[in-house]
């Protein structure tokens, strides 16, 4: 047992100091335990679902700038249609995101309420977040072909430059798709990269010949 003297003769710096490692110790157990709550699986969702709405918007501009450039030559005509795909793909993406994912806060909001547990409410999915991250996305793929198309007058040049930037920029979202969804990284990429070159050449073909009548 201590001593009036003993304690009266310990060091006051030294006592500071030990409850100041017990307090940095709790903090940082707090912080461990924040930590652990993460949850890792909802934002690889989110994050596998702004790559797809990316692949989307560079899918179809690149297709829908590639039927146009089958009738027309100038790059004006190309970029303009570009454009068009960009802006009503990003609002027709935002609203039908948004539509979606309110839904779905609905019928989870029901259930909390049923369940007398509506303090939670800020868990649920927020439909306004979800809208605009789906139109940025698309725009973001969307930029890929415009930019590659842009400052090129001569047409041969051109397509081949947008076919170019689109198979790497395919391959790209398709990697990192296969990384976030645990799929194979090659087949899903190929997968990806394969349909593209598909979806641009029946663009092509199509509109060329439909443009001959």
């Amino acid at each position: 047992m201590a001593t009036p003297q003993a304690c009266s003769d310990a060091n006051p710096s030294k006592i500071f100091n030990l409850d100041m490692e017990e307090g940095q110790k709790e903090v940082h157990e707090e912080v461990e335990e924040v930590q652990v709550v993460i949850d890792y699986a909802k934002r690889a969702q989110w994050l596998r679902a702004a790559v797809l709405g990316a692949n989307d918007g560079l899918l179809s501009t690149a297709s829908l700038m590639m039927g146009i450039g089958a009738v027309k030559k100038d790059v004006k005509t190309m970029i303009l249609a570009g454009i068009a795909g960009l802006v009503g793909g990003a609002c027709s993406m935002a609203i039908g995101e948004f539509v979606s994912v309110y839904s779905q806060y609905d019928i989870e909001f029901a259930q909390m309420k049923r369940e007398g547990n509506t303090t939670q409410k800020d868990k649920l999915p927020n439909p306004f977040q979800a809208a605009v991250a789906s139109a940025v996305a698309f725009a973001i793929g969307a930029m890929v072909p415009l930019l590659g198309a842009a400052f090129i007058e001569d047409y041969k040049v051109r397509l081949g430059v947008v076919v170019a930037v689109v198979t790497i920029a395919l391959m790209v979202f398709g990697g990192l798709g296969a990384v976030l969804g645990k799929a194979p990284l090659v087949k899903s990429s190929l997968r990806v990269l394969i349909g593209g070159w598909l979806a641009m050449a029946l663009t092509f073909g199509l509109t060329k010949l439909v443009g001959h009548f």
